[in-house]
């Protein structure tokens, strides 16, 4: 296509796009658009699951018309995790879903909420405190939104009790790229008919479809809560054992984190009735006070302590890694990756969920060294049956390594069900597993 004939297209493309959601709704994208540094053409803004379900159509509309056929697109919700995964193969289009912001029925006799994915956790969570529920998902990034929680099955340290975005969504609206929209799931949490497609969305990185609504089931606040730190942890090893202690006894944690800089701090947070909490924080007390220095926060401390959660911040040169091992082997995992920084002088933060064996490593040196590192953890958790996962990076890096790393057996059927719901391969393109 010539430059002239480009120009005219796109001028189709950005029309097309008004027509649909409002002129101020359909602009021209800039620089500050980029996914992973490409740039996309336009950005649109829906406010309604029509609106969304026509630009959907516009995007995958076969050649001819007005020749906005095949647009590639990227959702968008507050961009906090748009750096993960690879750079789009293609980009065309944002499809923002700011606009889609309601919560549409909070059922509290039922603990259940039905939501647009434009909704913040933090306004979601306003809303439901007020009949003393919560969803209960604490991913650290700020302002992210319920569309792109999903779409990253994006976690916190409470998921040791309560799970991730996977196991607490039950039901979802989406729009195909043919512009069908579709739902699956419901309002009753024990629903169990047909495929359970909340799931296969859940993580799939918005390459599969559009998320319109999604449905949570929620837990009641509780009320109280207390967390108790073992400071100065000298040997990882000493960490696993503290690990080990709280999770082979009666205790029932909502969250367990470690971080690790000269030496490590383990966090322990209970939460439920007073009497019981008092019991928990009492019988980790007991098992923890062999392995190091304690103390009990106080209510301001702890929400400091578990607001500021550590390790969302970006940091410039840098790469980010969620790496996954069996329990048992988070003691050696995380000695493998102090070693490996130290040895080549690069700078680390770590942290990361202890009950879960999932740690975040945040590596900063020249690309390079960064790519021996990320190889050498990789190696290192594949041989104990783990992964390593880089979140974000410099572009030199996820050039130079796959950022998802090996998958095995199931690239093919994630290819067929790509396939299905997404046959001209017009949803973040390249973003996910395998390229997909």
């Amino acid at each position: 296509m010539g430059v002239e004939a480009g120009a005219v297209h796109g001028r189709h493309v950005l029309r097309d796009l008004q027509g649909i959601v409002g002129e101020s709704h359909a602009l021209e994208a800039s620089e500050a658009d980029a996914v992973d540094g490409v740039v996309p053409g336009f950005v649109a803004e829906p406010a309604t699951i029509e609106e969304a379900r026509e630009v959907m159509a516009l995007a995958g509309r076969p050649s001819g018309g007005s020749g906005s056929a095949g647009l590639a697109v990227v959702p968008r919700g507050a961009g906090s995790k748009l750096h993960w995964g690879n750079p789009p193969s293609r980009l065309d289009l944002i499809l923002s879903t700011r606009r889609l912001n309601r919560v549409l029925e909070h059922a509290a006799g039922d603990l259940v909420v039905r939501a647009e994915p434009g909704v913040t956790l933090e306004s979601l969570q306003r809303t439901v405190a007020a009949a003393g529920q919560r969803l209960a998902l604490d991913p650290p990034e700020p302002g992210a939104t319920l569309g792109g929680i999903v779409a990253a099955n994006a976690s916190g340290p409470r998921r040791l009790r309560f799970g991730t975005a996977r196991d607490l969504l039950i039901g979802i609206t989406y729009v195909l790229p043919n512009g069908t929209v579709a739902r699956a799931g419901g309002k009753v949490v024990k629903n169990v008919a047909g495929y359970d497609l909340g799931k296969l969305f859940t993580g799939s990185l918005g390459t599969l479809g559009l998320l319109v609504e999604t449905i949570f089931r929620l837990h009641p606040l509780p009320a109280m809560a207390r967390t108790v730190v073992l400071r100065g942890v000298d040997r990882p090893e000493d960490l696993g054992a503290a690990v080990q202690a709280i999770l082979h006894s009666p205790l029932v944690p909502s969250a367990l984190e470690f971080t690790w800089d000269a030496r490590g701090t383990l966090a322990v947070l209970f939460e439920g009735i007073e009497p019981g909490v008092a019991a928990q924080v009492e019988g980790a007390l007991q098992r923890l006070r062999p392995l190091g220095d304690l103390l009990v926060l106080g209510e301001e401390e702890q929400a400091s302590w578990w607001d500021g959660s550590p390790g969302w911040q970006r940091a410039a040169g840098a790469a980010r890694l969620k790496i996954a091992v069996v329990p048992g082997d988070l003691p050696h995992m995380l000695r493998h990756v102090i070693a490996s920084a130290d040895r080549r002088g690069a700078g680390r933060r770590l942290h990361g969920r202890a009950g879960t064996a999932v740690m975040f490593a945040t590596l900063t040196a020249d690309t390079p060294t960064l790519t021996e590192m990320i190889r050498d953890i990789r190696r290192e958790a594949a041989g104990r049956g783990g992964s390593a996962v880089v979140l974000d990076a410099p572009a030199g890096v996820k050039r130079a390594v796959d950022v998802w790393g090996p998958v095995g057996d199931a690239l093919p059927l994630m290819r067929r069900v790509k396939e299905q719901f997404d046959p001209d391969g017009i949803m973040s393109p390249g973003r996910f597993v395998g390229g997909l």
